[in-house]
């Protein structure tokens, strides 16, 4: 179902253990149980500045209330979704302790680590440490090549 940012947002805030709400954001998708908003999925542009930007979509915040298959049900409508609207390629990143059952169930592949740290080089401090700094596992799905 679609959902505005706002309401996923809200479900972030409340369920989500590692991060705090979106930063760019694309389109938001929303899960529903017997009429109930159970899970939500904001997607935007790449944060990796060398990562093509207008092709590629990101998943950066997936969030449930726990129930089953709910966030495979998630990755996977946002992969159909970003390969109707044209773009060649989806990810995310999880922590590299989290298995990433969900993702390989929705037919996504694992990429590689990040290095993990921050987003603050010595040309430009000032930004959010409050996330985890651990390295990340990323996930990629082919969509229209």
């Amino acid at each position: 179902m679609p959902v505005t940012v706002k309401q996923a947002d809200k479900l972030i805030e409340l369920w989500h253990r590692h991060h705090k709400p979106r930063g760019a954001h694309r389109w938001s998708i929303g899960l529903e149980d017997d009429g109930e908003l159970v899970g939500a999925a904001i997607v935007e542009r790449p944060k990796a500045r060398n990562t093509e930007q207008y092709r590629i979509a990101e998943v950066s915040r997936l969030v449930t209330n726990g129930i089953k298959n709910g966030c495979s049900k998630l990755y996977g409508a946002a992969a159909r979704i970003a390969k109707e609207m044209g773009y060649n390629e989806i990810q995310t990143s999880i922590l590299d302790n989290e298995p990433g059952t969900s993702l390989l169930a929705a037919g996504w592949e694992f990429s590689h680590y990040s290095e993990g740290g921050d987003w603050n080089r010595p040309s430009r401090g000032g930004r959010r440490t409050d996330q985890p700094q651990c390295r990340k596992a990323v996930w990629k799905k082919k969509l229209n090549l």
